[in-house]
Formats: structure tokens, sequence, C-alpha cells
């Protein structure tokens, strides 16, 4: 059983930066896995904002965040960062991570996720 555990959400103002970081346990295989970083706002949908391919040779990003956001993982800690520079006013949103053993195509794709963590608020004022 796989168990994601978000951490690094807080409020900061605009222009800042958090990190954010997601702890995976369960696994053995870490490197198999698509590791994604989703948002939900209230009233909206919840979309993809970065992704990271099995094995961490890919890095995927909504056009919204590009530029400003950095997905990574650490090799040894089982632990996926979310690294949010500039942060705007419209990044407000619980942050969510999600994982799944092999890619999932599109990377954006919320189906394509088995696993999910219980989010951590970001709020930017």
């Amino acid at each position: 059983h796989v168990q994601l555990v978000e951490s690094g959400g807080g409020s900061v103002q605009a222009g800042g930066s958090l990190r954010l970081s997601c702890a995976a346990s369960g696994y053995m295989y870490r490197r198999y896995y698509c590791m994604g970083w989703f948002r939900q706002a209230p009233g909206k949908e919840r979309e993809g904002v970065a992704a990271i391919s099995p094995g961490g040779g890919d890095t995927y990003y909504a056009d919204s965040v590009k530029g400003r956001f950095t997905i990574s993982q650490a090799n040894t800690k089982n632990t996926v960062y979310l690294d949010m520079n500039r942060l705007k006013v419209e990044d407000t949103a619980m942050y969510y991570c999600a994982a799944n053993p092999g890619a999932v195509i599109p990377w954006h794709a919320r189906i394509g996720y088995t696993y999910w963590g219980q989010g951590t608020q970001v709020t930017v004022s």
C-alpha cells in the first residue's frame, strides 16, 4: 500500500517562494513511479501542475507555472519536491501529490494516478 504525505504549504506574499515536499512510503521501486503535483482552487477542477517520469528523466509543467515551478526528487529519500518561485495570487490552492506505477499519458490526467496524498494548502496574498 502506497502512502503519500505532503508538507510545506503555507501563506506567502506574492512574489515569494515555497517548497512543497511529498514523502512516499510503502513501495520499494520508487524509480518506476510517475510522480505528479496537482492543485485545486475553490470552485475549480483539480489541475496538473507538474510531473516527473518514472526514473526521473523527464519533467512536465503546466503552462501557467513554467519557469516558476520546479519538480525534483531525492534519490535516497523517496521524496518529491515542488519548488515554487515568484508565486502569484492565482497559485492559491490545495496542492496534492500523486503517484502511479508506470508512465501517465498525458501526464496531467488525474485518472492516470493511482495514489493521492491528503493535500497541503498554499495561500498567496
